[in-house]
């Protein structure tokens, strides 16, 4: 009986955990630029997305996940039989070596290319070769990774495929070739976001799709990320910001004379000779972007974090202090999902987005008259109401401002401040205390304003009083959240190395 023989494993980054203990720095503030993947989750990724599968969670899926096929197919006005889905487009990329090119050769379009392509032809013993016409198997990862670029697509007698896995960030696709025979790969992971979720699918004739479908174990992809897949399929995607922000960052690099070559993904691509020195001397600074055998490449993530590695760059470069780093943290409820990105003190630079308006308007002039840079992103079940979203918007936030506190050592500790606005008036007071108690009376109340401030009292760890009185309810509300925003920046302020407390501990 022959033995197997061992092969090259796929190399994954080490976890944050892992770089954490190396470099001596919190694992939560790792920002990573190497996976190529959306800042923070899509907004369909929540629990109420998963409540049918989890409640059917005991049985298997009988019809293939169709709905969600079906949903596929629609979007890219194909047949439901021209789809077969697998776990992201790697499954693919393995399983169709293994039918076309077992023991034969493979080429890829360009030959600097994705790595997983010559796994796969290793996996099916066949050989890469560089001669796409003489291949039995052509990959043509367009766009490309790692460079970015937009690569033409042969003609080749052998079996193409076109892995067009960033293909929304180029505005292009290759959906025509499908009718002469090209196998077309995409995924969930990138500008969906579902990278976690690992759901991927292939578009090809109606008999090509046969024949994977027919050489695929059952059911590779689970029901809750069918679930989530479906979800985020039914939110048009737009990357418009993401491109926007790649074009910046481009400029911002080419400024510190590390200049990308077009990028048509969510990466840049920088060519160098020593990319690995680089990634060594930003891994301190919790930022985290990987190195080829010809150049660096930097995943594009949003204008905070960008601004992390840009800092860092200039830290390493061009001698620089490098600001006081944000502070990430994220909270999952059955009812919510929170991501938050707080700095303090900061330049009031501030972006809070829940879907509940009215509230995200009064966090946003808490954190701006706070001194903060706040970044607070996420959903809720607003469909049952604005409770639980608001409620948990400001036990994130409190949790992030906690946490940003520290032992709250050279601290003023107390703040007060009293605010107008038009007829109504606020006067809030606030101890640092590390003890939640919150005295509110908000009169006429919008709703949720003093709910809101219990909450931040108790996650944040602090000591809350606020009166404000008025006739009009917005205008008692945005008082309240400005005077408090304003307590909290004087009592922030730093006035020596003290605790202030004869305890020695708050």
């Amino acid at each position: 009986m022959n033995k197997p023989v061992a092969l090259d494993a796929y190399q994954w980054p080490p976890s944050n955990e892992v770089i954490a203990a190396q470099v001596g720095i919190d694992a939560r503030s790792i920002i990573r630029f190497d996976g190529n993947v959306p800042p923070t989750p899509p907004a369909s990724a929540r629990p109420a997305a998963l409540a049918r599968a989890l409640a059917d969670i005991n049985e298997y899926d009988r019809g293939r996940y169709e709905p969600l096929r079906r949903a596929i197919a629609s979007h890219h006005g194909v047949g439901l039989d021209q789809i077969s889905l697998g776990a992201g487009s790697d499954e693919f990329i393995v399983l169709l070596a293994r039918i076309f090119a077992e023991g034969g050769t493979v080429a890829t379009v360009p030959t600097t290319s994705y790595s997983m392509y010559r796994y796969a032809a290793l996996m099916a013993g066949a050989t890469v070769i560089d001669d796409p016409e003489k291949a039995d198997l052509v990959f043509v990862c367009r766009p490309n990774n790692p460079t970015g670029e937009l690569p033409d697509i042969p003609d080749v007698p052998g079996q193409l495929i076109i892995d067009e896995a960033y293909a929304q960030y180029a505005g292009v696709d290759a959906l025509d070739r499908v009718v002469d025979g090209a196998i077309v790969l995409r995924t969930f992971s990138k500008a969906y976001g579902l990278a976690g979720a690992r759901v991927g699918y292939a578009i090809a004739t109606p008999e090509l799709t046969a024949v994977i479908t027919s050489r695929q174990a059952p059911l590779s992809v689970s029901s809750l990320s069918a679930s989530l897949a479906l979800a985020a399929l039914a939110t048009p995607v737009d990357v418009s910001g993401q491109i926007a922000e790649r074009e910046r960052l481009s400029a911002e690099l080419s400024a510190l004379g590390l200049v990308p070559l077009r990028s048509y993904t969510n990466f840049l691509y920088i060519p160098m000779d020593n990319p690995q020195d680089i990634v060594d001397r930003l891994m301190p600074h919790g930022v985290i972007v990987r190195a080829f055998s010809g150049g660096l490449r930097i995943s594009v993530r949003d204008e905070l974090d960008d601004d992390v590695l840009l800092d860092a760059l200039r830290a390493e470069l061009k001698g620089e202090a490098m600001p006081t780093p944000s502070l990430r943290h994220r909270r999952a409820t059955a009812e919510t999902l929170l991501t938050v990105r707080l700095r303090v003190p900061g330049e009031g630079r501030v972006y809070v987005h829940t879907g509940e308006g009215f509230y995200d308007h009064m966090l946003t002039q808490l954190a701006f008259h706070g001194g903060m840079d706040l970044r607070l992103e996420g959903v809720g079940d607003l469909e049952t109401g604005d409770h639980h979203t608001v409620e948990d918007m400001m036990r994130t936030f409190g949790e992030a401002l906690d946490m940003a506190l520290g032992d709250r050592r050279g601290l003023t500790r107390y703040g007060e401040a009293r605010v107008p606005m038009d007829e109504a008036l606020a006067h809030a007071v606030v101890d640092l205390s590390g003890r939640a108690t919150a005295n509110i009376s908000i009169s006429p109340d919008p709703g949720m304003a003093a709910h809101a401030f219990e909450s931040l009292a108790q996650t944040a760890r602090i000591t809350l009083h606020v009166t404000a009185t008025g006739k009009n309810a917005h205008h008692v509300a945005e008082a309240s959240f400005k005077a408090v925003g304003r307590a909290l920046a004087q009592a922030m302020t730093r006035d020596g190395s003290l605790v202030r407390s004869t305890k020695g501990s708050l």
